[in-house]
């Protein structure tokens, strides 16, 4: 029997994915962007963390209030997709192959390509959970959509490296340097956060501007996307932001 939180949330969703042109930089793409935000580490009904890799000031100084996300409205709907997501997985994925679906057929049908980052504000395997509980393979989808996430899950980056239009960029923290190294040494792309100006090397991989687009990662491999401090992160001294004063 489903509880009223169920039913409620279930009703409530009318749409997972969101334009990517509310996005500072995934408006800056340079095709056509979906996005889905959800409410990220244990901010929901159950206290599951959707974030399950993330570090301690990941959470402290994560961006999910950043831009629109300020915004009350905003993190209301936020907020009922992700109950939505933990008490009714299954409808959930139906729901987002759909749209995942709908927005593709127009596509193919305009002759545009387009991308979707399921993994705004999460860090989840959508990928997985739509083949499993939907039998959507996204690989199907390859000659007009592109997918890409930013994990900090190291094994999840590296089961998709060689995907067919998957990508994953590795982000480090200030508790994973053992798996930025690794993710660097396999030619992984690694995001990575700066005080100052973007060096030109960082471990050394060639640092390009994260934040000119999203889509960047798809066009370098094995470089670091340095993405300049914002919001909390200015002042975050944990070792999440790279300081660019101090040696590295």
């Amino acid at each position: 029997m489903k509880t009223a939180i169920q039913k409620e949330t279930k009703k409530a969703v009318q749409k997972l994915l969101s334009d990517g042109s509310t996005n500072a930089k995934t408006k800056k793409n340079s095709i056509k962007t979906f996005i889905m935000y959800l409410r990220p580490f244990t901010l929901n009904s159950k206290g599951i963390n959707i974030c399950s890799h993330a570090s301690v000031n990941c959470a402290a100084v994560c961006l999910e209030t950043a831009g629109h996300g300020a915004f009350a409205s905003v993190q209301n709907a936020r907020a009922k997709r992700t109950e939505f997501y933990i008490n009714n997985r299954r409808e959930f994925l139906m729901q987002l192959s759909y749209e995942i679906m709908k927005k593709y057929t127009t596509a193919k049908k305009r002759g545009e390509k387009i991308a979707f980052r399921l993994n705004g504000t999460s860090d989840l395997d959508f990928v997985h959970l739509l083949n499993k509980y939907t039998g959507l393979d996204i690989s199907q989808l390859s000659d007009w959509a592109t997918f890409y996430d930013y994990s900090k899950n190291l094994h999840r980056v590296i089961r998709y490296k060689d995907h067919k239009n998957y990508t994953v960029t590795f982000s480090r923290s200030e508790s994973n340097h053992a798996e930025t190294d690794q993710a660097i040494k396999l030619g992984i792309n690694v995001a990575a956060v700066f005080s100052g100006d973007l060096p030109q090397r960082y471990k050394g991989a060639k640092v390009v501007d994260g934040d000119s687009s999203d889509l960047v990662m798809l066009y370098n491999k094995g470089i670091v996307l340095g993405l300049k401090a914002k919001g909390k992160a200015r002042k975050d001294t944990s070792g999440f932001v790279i300081n660019t004063e101090l040696p590295f």
